[in-house]
Order: structure tokens, then C-alpha cells, then sequence
């Protein structure tokens, strides 16, 4: 990606999530950026081509981080474990991007759709490894769409109990923690 479309990218990353979408003019994205409009529609077609490639680059991101460093384990408590710690330090990271992500879940606009597709791709992985895990009978039989879904989304709240945080917290210790209570239970 060339430095101007990189620049474009960052600044309406940067605006949709403070802002959100709808409340994000091009007008605002190229005066951030000090670029005519031309420039940006020379980039891109539309504000929601944009939203398009910024999420389709974040998803990449994170479904290549977890291929890498799953491709070589075999047991899926492990293969969870990697998913987890990798999901953690992605939206600690790129804290705006999965702001961004979750912000357009709802709704039944394009971007919303395609959201949710990226979404559920996403959790198709997860649901893998948990039916992986059932079949080597590490796992109990259990609803592995629901566990997945779950997973994703405690792994998104934790973002939430970060934010109070005075401190960072440690991906490594959350994915040890949350994994031993998905699969050990909570009760004493």
C-alpha cells in the first residue's frame, strides 16, 4: 500500500471509530489527511470501499496470525489456546479496528452484512477446533457453534474490563485463565 492510500486508511480508521461511520464525512477523512478528494477517490471509490478494505485487511490480519500459529500444533486445547492469546492481542492492538468491526454488526446495510460475514468466518475457525477437540473427546460434546460464539465474544468483553484497568493486561495469563474456566468450569 502506498503512503498516501496508507494515510487515508489510517485517518478514517482513526474517525470511524471516534466518530463512527455515518458520522464520517469523506469531506473530514481527506481535510485529515490534506489530500483533495480526487486523491482519495483515486484510492478508493467510496467511503464504503474504504470500510470494505479496512476490514478485510484487519480480518487477514488475524485469520493469518492464527494459521501461522496454529498450523503446527495438533492438540485443540493448544490450537485454542493460540486463538485466544492471538484474538486478545489483536484488539489490544488494534484496539479501533475491531471498534470499528463490532460497531457495524447490526443492521441489514451492506457494510453491516459484511460484517457479520467476516464475523462468522471467523468463528468458523474457533468452532473447528472446538469439534476437533470433541472428536478426540478433549472436549465434552457440547453445541460447538455456541462455544465458539462464546469464545469470541468473552474474548471481545475482556476489552471492556481493560479499559477499567489501571494496567495492560497480559494476553498469555487471560487465554490461561479463560480457557481453564471454559474447560474446568468456574465452580470450586
Amino acid at each position: 500500500m502506498n503512503r498516501t492510500k496508507r494515510k487515508i486508511f489510517e485517518a478514517a480508521m482513526k474517525l470511524f471509530a471516534e466518530k463512527g461511520y455515518d458520522a464520517t464525512s469523506v469531506e473530514e477523512i481527506t481535510a485529515t489527511v490534506g489530500v483533495a478528494k480526487g486523491t482519495l477517490y483515486y484510492h478508493f471509490s467510496s467511503k464504503e470501499e474504504i470500510y470494505s478494505f479496512l476490514i478485510e485487511e484487519g480480518m487477514k490480519l488475524l485469520n493469518n496470525s492464527i494459521e501461522i500459529k496454529t498450523e503446527k500444533l495438533t492438540d485443540p486445547i493448544m490450537k485454542l489456546r493460540a486463538v485466544i492469546i492471538i484474538q486478545l492481542k489483536v484488539i489490544m492492538k488494534y484496539n479501533e479496528f475491531i471498534t470499528i468491526l463490532l460497531s457495524q454488526i447490526w443492521g441489514n446495510e451492506q457494510r453491516h452484512q459484511e460484517s457479520r460475514k467476516y464475523i462468522y468466518e471467523y468463528i468458523d475457525v474457533i468452532q473447528k477446533i472446538i469439534d476437533e477437540g470433541i472428536a478426540a473427546s478433549k472436549i465434552k460434546p457440547c453445541d460447538s457453534h455456541l462455544m465458539a460464539c462464546s469464545i469470541f465474544g468473552a474474548i471481545c468483553a475482556i476489552k471492556l474490563h481493560e479499559s477499567r484497568m489501571e494496567e495492560d493486561l497480559k494476553a498469555e495469563d487471560i487465554a490461561n485463565d479463560l480457557v481453564n474456566y471454559m474447560l474446568n468450569g468456574m465452580v470450586a
